[in-house]
């Protein structure tokens, strides 16, 4: 039985998804425009591990995040460098997706754009001033939280409090301090579109509400994101969204904790913001990854370059295994018994055992490193490698080590393996290489985004361009 905290209830509950069989998830995108950092990379890892672990199980998960791709911080980037705010965020979704990709990290089933929904959003505005939980005030659309009375249901926070605690708002427009924008009234030179009240643009919390419910109904399982994001932007995700569709919004909230660098808050100003890019340049995905799945994914971490080596010594564990394993089928003989002599069975629930406990990986990699000691004394035992034996390792750490952690590959041990499929692979990078070559960076990038959709990474070194499939 899998269990999951909600972030909602405080507990952890069984598992039920909406419909059979079927799982819905959403989780909170990039704003784009910035490369994302060491944090947010976070977010994406811990989801990919729950989402593949869904999928192990059975399930046929609709996977959605978000690309925020108008936001004042957008607009202020533009500024400072003299660009359009489009031309900012293209260029940072491009990277993005990049870095998306090199991380391992399985592309969503879709990637939903706010500025490609600004009739949804416009809709669901729409609909909130139909029930009367919004107001218009000189062309800004503002939700009134007074209206919603389970208001801090997800935060714990209570309205009063928030309140009298809050700072005196220049903005008069506002009826309470707390109401937030779903539309603002665009400033001069500031990306717009036509509405009902002003020629403007959405607020932040009300494009995710509007591109969720668009792409995977009113009400959906799993709703992911930084623990950052509980409050203000989940509980007015909750808000809008029940205002303004009647239904209960997200049956399960998971929330992933706080990462710290070198024991401090990560920021610009401390001089200590780290990029996803950043890491990738000393540290390989599969040891980010394997760092990541050390720690529960709600509990804080600490990122420090003690803990990469020691996750990049733990990797070797399972790369020699693979690469024992790769070897020795070359010469491997029948031993029927030979199963019998390890029980891999016992493994394989014991890693579904913690992985139902709330997706808990620092348990699953204890069994994974017990499994790897156990498999190598059983395989010391045998003058020759039995084929029957190696093939059942192969294909546990296949489903854990490269399938739902994505730190391992059997393909990376065998890469001089001839294929058709590697043969063609290696021809699209000869494409891609000359097209550099005649600077016809569109079809290089062209290339490269396309085999990336297909769980192909390249990796650009120094003389040569090689590729790695993802699981």
């Amino acid at each position: 039985m899998l269990v999951i905290y909600n972030t909602l209830s405080k507990q952890k509950e069984e598992f039920i998804p909406l419909e059979k069989g079927k799982i819905k998830m959403y989780v909170c995108g990039p704003t784009v425009y910035d490369l994302f950092h060491i944090g947010n990379a976070r977010s994406f890892i811990n989801s990919d591990f729950i989402r593949k672990y869904l999928e192990y199980k059975g399930y046929e998960v609709s996977f959605a995040m978000n690309l925020t791709d108008v936001d004042d911080k957008i607009i202020n980037k533009a500024n400072a460098e003299n660009k359009t705010p489009r031309e900012v965020a293209e260029f940072f979704t491009r990277a993005f997706f990049d870095d998306i990709v090199k991380l391992g990290v399985k592309p969503a089933t879709i990637y939903p754009k706010a500025t490609e929904h600004i009739g949804d959003i416009i809709s669901m505005i729409e609909r909130l001033i139909q029930n009367g939980y919004a107001y218009n005030q000189d062309g800004n659309v503002f939700f009134d939280i007074s209206k919603f009375k389970n208001y801090g249901k997800l935060s714990g926070k209570n309205i009063d409090d928030l309140i009298e605690g809050a700072r005196v708002e220049i903005n008069t427009a506002k009826q309470n301090p707390l109401d937030f924008a779903l539309w603002k009234s665009a400033k001069p030179g500031e990306p717009a579109w036509e509405s009902p009240w002003s020629t403007g643009r959405p607020g932040w919390h009300i494009e995710c509400s509007a591109m969720s419910c668009k792409h995977l109904g009113d009400t959906f399982d799993i709703h992911a994101g930084g623990n950052d994001l509980i409050f203000p932007h989940h509980e007015n995700e909750i808000a809008q969204s029940e205002a303004a569709n009647g239904k209960t919004f997200v049956r399960y909230w998971l929330h992933f904790g706080f990462l710290n660098i070198n024991n401090e808050k990560m920021s610009k100003s401390l001089g200590n913001f780290q990029t996803a890019r950043d890491f990738l340049v000393h540290y390989s995905a599969e040891t980010i990854r394997f760092f990541f799945a050390q720690t529960h994914y709600g509990a804080p971490l600490n990122f420090a370059n003690e803990g990469l080596e020691s996750a990049k010594r733990g990797l070797q564990k399972i790369d020699n295994l693979i690469q024992r394993i790769t070897n020795s089928l070359e010469s491997a003989v029948d031993v029927p018994d030979s199963l019998s002599a390890f029980d891999i069975a016992q493994f394989r629930t014991a890693f579904e055992s913690a992985m139902d406990d709330d997706f808990n990986t620092p348990r699953a990699c204890g069994v994974l490193f017990d499994f790897i000691r156990d498999a190598n004394k059983a395989l010391d035992a045998y003058p020759a490698a039995p084929r029957q034996l190696l093939i059942a390792i192969k294909e546990f750490l296949d489903i854990t080590a490269a399938g739902i952690f994505g730190i391992a590959s059997f393909e990376q041990a065998n890469t001089n393996a001839p294929s058709l499929e590697n043969e063609l692979i290696e021809l699209l990078i000869s494409v891609r290489v000359e097209a550099k070559k005649q600077k016809q960076y569109q079809l290089s990038d062209f290339v490269r985004d396309e085999l990336a959709k297909l769980g192909i990474v390249l990796q650009d070194g120094k003389d040569k361009t090689t590729f790695k499939k993802l699981s």
